[in-house]
């Protein structure tokens, strides 16, 4: 770790969820920032927040401060493989989490709006949706923008790329629209010195953009791998991306290996002629830094008869259930009767009334259209869940453990997953849209890796071997042995190539994100 005295935070960095661009794990990344004595560690890839679940646990046994983001690409029709895609970027950090909500109901509009691996934003979108009224922030919206810090990103931003293209003025009236759009305490000029002879002119000629624009400044390292030996992975990714052999895109590859992460005592020397640009990260990040818990979304208010609340209504429909399932007849009927009142106190207890309801409105969509569902795994040790007819185990006869699904002691909400028949699962699928509102629901995705054969034909490509010598080589990977089962895939390092909805996921209609 270097020494304390100098403090900074890296703002814009991409992990392997900017598929084919970050060469790195988030775990490797927040690993060497720590070990680096940064102050903070933003994640900022490509217009999503794919990597920020594993980003935040794995900084948060270190120690690590975490700011969450993303670098949007504007003006893109539709994507090609191409060695410097087309687009323009703006990399959007966000402050807590109304921020966050916000960035990511941009996101999903965004993504709504354009096509696959081809989102949708613009500029003014984005400036409404920074002031957006969110759950966070229950539905409020914001006269300016005060949950979001923009920075003016990297050479394909649009104040550098407005500089280089056609010099200073065009570069203020860039950012003029950007200080228009977001305010100007909340804009930030990027410099970032990668060691191209270039890199200090163009740095000379931003921050004098940004003070005669009266905006501030930051040092950044425009990360796309932890640490120097990733050079190499990067840009065997990049040959990928291109689809293209690395002696063919050599031209357009970065001349250095300094898209790493930095310590402090570096990044203050090689932006000391820029006062305050390093300790300004410092700031920022110390405004942005939340825990991820703290943005976790609340179910939306469950319709209840008059003169109910969700949890009197949960309570009257077990109540209901409880007489056809535990009758005064049956054997365990006064022990069930006990089981039920003690599993309802936990629920009230824990506030999760709704998500009961939410599942079981779906189960009963299912009994009312003849459509076979029945909930498994833990849920079949409530006798809640029985008596509602969510699950067909009767929990209380069977001596099942109600701790195993759901206890004050265990965090975030228990996990019913149904199984739905396939022929007909789509109709449950648009019930809950109906229900719920198509901006309201959403279905599960599954983040999927290159596996071993996969990664060594595509990196045989970019190294220039060719197919039958590629072919001839995956033969042997089952005698090698496959990857583990941490996701870490041969070659590309695990690089997530897609989020996909799972139409295999028997719990997708039972997982409603708000």
């Amino acid at each position: 770790m270097e020494p304390v005295d100098v403090a900074y935070a890296e703002l814009h960095c991409h992990t392997n969820f900017s598929f084919l661009d970050g060469a790195s794990h988030p775990e490797d990344l927040v690993e060497e920032a720590s070990r680096l004595g940064l102050a903070a560690l933003a994640l900022t890839d490509h217009d999503g927040y794919y990597g920020v679940v594993r980003f935040a646990e794995a900084a948060r046994p270190l120690g690590l401060p975490t700011v969450f983001g993303a670098e949007l690409t504007l003006e893109i029709e539709h994507l090609v493989a191409e060695p410097d895609p087309p687009g323009e970027h703006l990399v959007v950090l966000t402050t807590g989490p109304v921020g966050y909500a916000r960035l990511a109901r941009a996101i999903s509009l965004g993504q709504l709006a354009g096509e696959k691996t081809a989102p949708r934003f613009e500029l003014a979108d984005l400036a409404d949706a920074a002031r957006a009224g969110v759950h966070a922030n229950g539905r409020r919206t914001s006269v300016v923008n005060d949950s979001w810090f923009v920075l003016t990103g990297c050479r394909k931003g649009a104040v550098p790329a407005a500089l280089l293209a056609d010099g200073p003025a065009a570069a203020r009236r860039a950012l003029g629209r950007l200080v228009t759009a977001f305010g100007r305490d909340r804009v930030l000029v990027e410099l970032w010195d990668h060691g191209d002879p270039l890199d200090r002119h163009r740095n000379d000629a931003l921050a004098l953009v940004a003070a005669e624009t009266g905006v501030g400044v930051v040092a950044t390292n425009n990360v796309h791998y932890a640490r120097p030996a990733g050079r190499r992975l990067a840009t065997a990714l990049a040959a990928v991306r291109a689809r293209r052999s690395l002696d063919e895109i050599d031209g357009w590859l970065p001349a250095t290996p300094f898209a790493h992460l930095r310590g402090p005592v570096e990044q203050q020397r090689r932006f000391a002629r820029y006062p305050g640009a390093v300790e300004r990260t410092v700031e920022v990040a110390a405004e942005c830094a939340f825990d991820l818990r703290h943005a976790a979304p609340e179910l939306p208010d469950h319709d209840v008869p008059p003169g109910h609340t969700e949890m009197s209504w949960l309570r009257e429909l077990t109540a209901r259930g409880a007489a056809v399932r535990y009758p005064r007849t049956h054997p365990d009927h006064d022990r069930a009767i006990r089981q039920i009142a003690y599993e309802l106190d936990v629920i009230e207890q824990l506030n999760f009334p709704g998500y009961f309801l939410v599942v079981h409105d779906i189960v009963e969509f299912c009994r009312r259209h003849d459509i076979y569902c029945q909930g498994r795994g833990s849920a079949a040790n409530s006798a809640v869940c029985y008596a509602l007819g969510i699950t067909k185990a009767d929990a209380v006869a069977l001596g099942l453990l109600f701790e195993r699904f759901l206890s004050p002691e265990r965090d975030g909400p228990p996990d019913i997953d149904l199984d739905i028949e396939h022929q007909r699962r789509e109709e449950v699928i648009q019930h809950v849209y109906e229900r719920h509102g198509r901006d309201r629901a959403a279905q599960v995705a599954n983040v999927i890796t290159y596996r071993a054969r996969s990664a060594i034909r595509e990196m045989a490509k970019a190294v220039g071997v060719s197919p039958g010598q590629a072919d001839a080589i995956t033969r042997w990977v089952d005698r090698w042995g496959s990857p583990d089962a941490s996701g870490h895939g041969a070659g590309t390092g695990g690089a997530p190539s897609s989020a996909k909805p799972s139409n295999g996921e028997a719990g997708a209609g039972a997982r409603i994100i708000t």
